[in-house]
């Protein structure tokens, strides 16, 4: 992953997507930089036990490693804590198809470009954990891809810079085109 870029994180239910984009936090740490974890899902004990199975302590109490479980959450919120990260900066929303879940926030489309404009602007790494549709079927295709997530509100897929799927194990990295 590069500064600038817009990550795709799918997967079905219990495929591990949410603890990739975990150890994706925890390598950034570990590799000096600084990670956040923005999750409309988890609260935040559910956030820290995720993050000691992976790592035990050291990471989770580092001041390179934020997570964020507000019900604020939306591109707006998330550009304002991040204001002061530097370059290189992993950053997770979990997960993209609740980001305008609240009716005064921006409809989806809106919030992902503003959210592309600022990591190009700012050297970070966004990626998106993703739901894929119900009608992936895996014993037509072994990983889930683009046409498989689940979009109950318009977005253009091509904002995305690569993509990440995962489906029983198996794990498949894309460049958009």
């Amino acid at each position: 992953m590069n500064p600038g870029d817009l990550v795709l994180l799918g997967a079905r239910p219990g495929h591990g997507k949410t603890l990739m984009s975990l150890e994706l936090v925890v390598e950034a740490v570990k590799s000096g930089r600084r990670g956040w974890f923005f999750s409309l899902e988890y609260n935040e004990i559910d956030v820290r036990n995720r993050l000691k199975a992976i790592d035990g302590n050291s990471t989770i109490f580092s001041d390179r490693c934020k997570f964020d479980c507000s019900d604020a959450i939306s591109a707006d919120y998330i550009i304002d804590q991040l204001a002061l990260s530097p370059r290189g900066t992993v950053v997770v929303i979990d997960y993209l198809q609740l980001l305008d879940q609240k009716r005064e926030n921006p409809e989806l489309m809106v919030q992902v470009r503003t959210l592309k404009r600022f990591a190009c602007d700012r050297g970070l790494i966004i990626v998106f954990v993703s739901q894929i549709d119900r009608s992936y079927d895996p014993s037509a295709r072994l990983c889930p891809d683009i046409s498989d997530v689940r979009l109950p509100n318009p977005l253009d897929l091509m904002l995305f810079n690569k993509t990440c799927f995962l489906n029983n194990g198996e794990v498949r990295i894309t460049a958009v085109s």
